[in-house]
């Protein structure tokens, strides 16, 4: 009976671990708006990167330990809509869109609520879409992009108000790539492979580490620009490939003239 009893209890202590990863996932969501307000933009961004790690943190947990549930997996999407949809949109708007008035808040209000709708069709699709694969730009990769973005601009010391257009349309874009159908690499297979890395692979990410030290804002931004522009050069590519393929077996299939 005192075994079952203390069993319950560690397992309860375990559902805390992804749930407070989640909660500090809204705490620096919730910081980043906070900064936003009193125009320390760059702690915002950091604040939303921050949120990234933690979010990718919960769901590692709550798998490794099977503390997995419905009220976790509800609790998670508000969190993301917080740090990666409402926040990163107010950052924006304060920091660049602000002199555009009504075409600026739109803008903003347009890129959390596509954010909305991809987590909305991310709970709804979970047994029906294969896990290898996003069904449009994940949340915490388009608020990364955001992010990184600032901080870009801030290393090469361009204020946000000199290209509020550049802004207005990656936003817009953003929004669109999430609720678009363009599938994106969820590196869960590499991940899992990450145990038999070969040595040029492990070469690569030294290498990529030392880039990142070096230069983290240039790093971290070309990293999560590179990734918001797989997805459509992977559409691209799959469907010239599809097509030749069909034009190669039409040929084949096409009778010889005497």
């Amino acid at each position: 009976m005192k075994k079952r009893f203390e069993k319950e209890r560690l397992k309860k202590g375990i559902y805390i671990l992804p749930n407070l990863c989640t909660t500090l996932n809204v705490f620096c969501g919730f910081y980043a708006i906070v900064a936003s307000i009193e125009g320390e933009y760059l702690a915002g961004a950091i604040s939303i990167l921050v949120a990234t790690i933690f979010d990718s943190l919960d769901g590692k947990i709550a798998r490794a330990t099977n503390t997995s549930s419905q009220f976790g997996v509800e609790y998670d999407s508000l969190a993301d809509l917080i740090s990666f949809g409402l926040a990163p949109g107010i950052m924006m708007f304060l920091w660049a869109l602000k002199p555009m008035g009504r075409i600026g808040w739109l803008a903003a209000f347009l890129f959390m609520v596509c954010g909305a709708l991809r987590l909305a069709r991310f709970n709804t699709n979970t047994d029906t879409i294969s896990s290898d694969f996003f069904q449009g730009l994940p949340i915490p990769a388009s608020a990364g992009m955001v992010a990184t973005s600032m901080l870009f601009f801030q290393s090469m010391n361009i204020p946000g108000d000199k290209f509020p257009a550049l802004i207005l349309v990656m936003l817009y874009s953003l929004g669109f790539l999430m609720v678009s159908n363009i599938k994106y690499n969820s590196f869960k297979k590499r991940t899992a492979s990450f145990k038999t890395m070969n040595f040029n692979t492990l070469v690569i990410a030294v290498l990529a580490l030392i880039f990142i030290a070096a230069q983290p804002s240039i790093a971290l931004f070309s990293i999560c620009f590179l990734y918001v522009l797989s997805g459509p050069f992977h559409l691209i590519w799959t469907r010239a490939r599809h097509k030749k393929t069909d034009s190669n077996s039409a040929k084949k299939e096409k009778p010889n003239s005497l």
